[in-house]
């Protein structure tokens, strides 16, 4: 039995498989690809009654624009003539990074990730049918593990969360509000209380919950997608230790976090924000910098790291299955080629040993030494590490030199 023939053996199904024959196999696979992220449940449900969107077109641009022209526009509009100051040491609306930060780039970020999100994703889950990754036998269990998420990704116990705790954080805005020392494009400081302007009860009522909501909401989202990914984990999988990829045949679920690269600059920014808020009034010192970068990214990477670790218990199984039967494969090759170039064996057994004709493993040997059982990489999400990392390099590079704030980016981003 050859290399390539006994590793199929023992870790894929036939060759032959190219993809599902049975017809209630291959309908199972076709519900594989058509898992839509950014579908279903109450919102989508209430934007499609509107008139928003269709179930054929997200028209994230259009409902992007809508959005941010309710949540930053209108506060905006509420607070003319005063709303094209510029006087940031008087609370101005432009002047304020978080309203930029949060009802402007942020609101904006996570419409628009919507699409982004569920074209990644769906084409993931169909390069894993495609491949085959997933053996053809666990295609109805995996279709199974999907109709699950979609349940989930529906639910509207889970959106009605997301809402409550929107409305709690306008509470507590509202609140905050009423404690500030300062006047502001939102409230106006009295020595009798303070007393909140239009603009600012718009960004209570509307403007900041919606924030939160859509960002809880795609929290939720990606979780169900975790959970989807953990599940087909423990399939079944065609996984190859001598794969190109280095990763088994998994390298491309490694990049799906750059699906998120909107959603992650919006949360990033309005992050940012906060941060640069905090450190408006005091020194900011090129070490404290770097670490809060450092921290952020590494809070990130985990977020997309959790689904991908599923991945690990397989590829080690992988990795040390094909080094055994190959490191087994090298011996009878090595023993055959030593017994050819001197007669015997240095190391002989009375028992005779077949001379049959076999190729050189060697190559798969190393290859499968080299295999990576983590699938999460900083290399391989570069486009996302710098959407989570540029708005603090904007926000750094106001307090400190321009060229060492660069000089961090690229470090953290191994460019």
């Amino acid at each position: 039995m050859g290399v390539t023939e006994a590793m199929n053996e023992a870790h894929s199904e036939p060759s032959s498989h190219l993809g599902p024959k049975d017809p209630r196999t291959a309908s199972n696979a076709t519900e594989l690809g058509e898992f839509l992220a950014s579908h279903g449940g109450p919102f989508f449900e209430l934007q499609e009654q509107l008139k928003l969107l269709r179930q054929s077109a997200l028209r994230a641009p259009a409902r992007a624009a809508l959005f941010v022209a309710l949540a930053w526009g209108v506060p905006f509009l509420l607070g003319l003539p005063r709303s094209f100051s510029l006087d940031h040491g008087r609370g101005a609306y432009l002047a304020d990074l978080g309203v930029w930060a949060k009802f402007f780039i942020g609101i904006g970020a996570f419409v628009l990730a919507e699409q982004q999100v569920e074209r990644g994703l769906q084409a993931k889950l169909s390069q894993m049918v495609r491949a085959p990754i997933i053996a053809p036998a666990s295609i109805p269990e995996a279709a199974a593990i999907v109709s699950a998420a979609l349940r989930k990704r529906d639910s509207r116990v889970a959106e009605l969360v997301c809402l409550l705790l929107a409305i709690f954080a306008s509470c507590l805005s509202y609140l905050n509000f009423h404690t500030v020392g300062t006047s502001s494009w939102a409230v106006e400081h009295l020595p009798a209380g303070n007393r909140i302007s239009a603009a600012g009860w718009w960004s209570i009522c509307f403007s900041l919950p919606l924030f939160v909501f859509l960002f809880l909401r795609g929290i939720w989202r990606h979780f169900v997608w975790a959970q989807l990914l953990r599940g087909l984990a423990r399939l079944d999988l065609r996984l190859v230790a001598t794969h190109p990829d280095g990763k088994g045949g998994l390298a491309f679920l490694a990049q799906y976090p750059n699906a998120y690269v909107f959603f992650v600059f919006g949360m990033s920014c309005a992050v940012a924000a906060a941060v640069a808020k905090n450190f408006l009034h005091e020194g900011l010192t090129m070490t404290t910098f770097t670490m809060v970068m450092s921290g952020w990214l590494a809070i990130v990477i985990s977020f997309f790291a959790y689904p991908l670790s599923a991945f690990t218990p397989p590829l080690s199984r992988l990795r040390e299955g094909g080094l055994a039967l190959l490191g087994a494969q090298a011996t009878q090759y090595c023993r055959a080629a030593e017994r050819k170039a001197i007669g015997r064996n240095v190391f002989s057994d009375p028992t005779p040993e077949p001379d049959s004709e076999m190729s050189d493993p060697a190559k798969h040997y190393e290859a499968s030494r080299k295999l990576s059982v983590v699938l999460v990489s900083r290399s391989a999400v570069v486009p996302v590490a710098a959407g989570a990392l540029i708005p603090f390099a904007v926000a750094g590079a106001t307090k400190l030199p321009y060229k060492e704030v660069v000089s961090v980016l690229k470090k953290l981003l191994l460019l």
